[in-house]
């Protein structure tokens, strides 16, 4: 290989070294694996606005949705309806024999999302909006729908999307 196309080699690397670097901080990924806070402890609710709302307190719960995803790479239910401004505690149960995880947001998000778990397939998540679930295991999300529409959540451990491991919720007007 000569000079210069070890030049742009080395170039070409740096560029998409830099891009999965800089990816958006919506989606949770600074490194390779995050851990989810000691669930003892007393963390702050986020305040950041997404399309789909926000972190609920969960002093202000209205409604327990129980979520079940399993290893047919379904969720269940698959399609949820909510009320705006209702605050959701969904209770996420891996009932399969592996991972699997259950991430809000709009499909475009997911889809985005789901692109940079397949480059760094061993990421956990740690943002509210995300669970990340051992098989067998359960974890608990809280959160506030604060606009109409229609919203997705899905399995974005890589070939788990793209199977159908996809459900939807529809926000209707308070």
């Amino acid at each position: 290989m000569n000079k210069q196309n070890t030049i742009n080699t080395l170039s070409s690397f740096v560029m998409s070294l830099m891009v999965t670097v800089s990816a958006s901080p919506a989606y949770g990924h600074t490194g390779e694996k995050h851990i989810k806070a000691d669930a003892n402890a007393k963390a702050a609710i986020s305040t950041a606005e997404h399309a789909f709302g926000k972190q609920g307190d969960p002093k202000n719960v209205t409604r327990t949705i129980v979520i079940g995803m399993s290893d047919t790479m379904r969720f269940d239910p698959v399609d949820i309806t909510v009320r705006e401004g209702e605050t959701i505690k969904f209770v996420v149960t891996n009932k399969g024999q592996m991972m699997h995880e259950m991430v809000i947001g709009t499909m475009d998000e997911l889809k985005a999302h789901g692109e940079l778990m397949k480059r760094h397939p061993g990421m956990e998540h740690d943002e509210p909006y995300m669970s990340h679930v051992s098989p067998g295991k359960r974890e608990q999300m809280v959160w506030q729908f604060t606009k109409t529409g229609e919203y997705y959540y899905a399995c974005l451990i890589p070939g788990h999307f793209e199977a159908g491991m996809v459900g939807k919720i529809t926000v209707k007007k308070g």
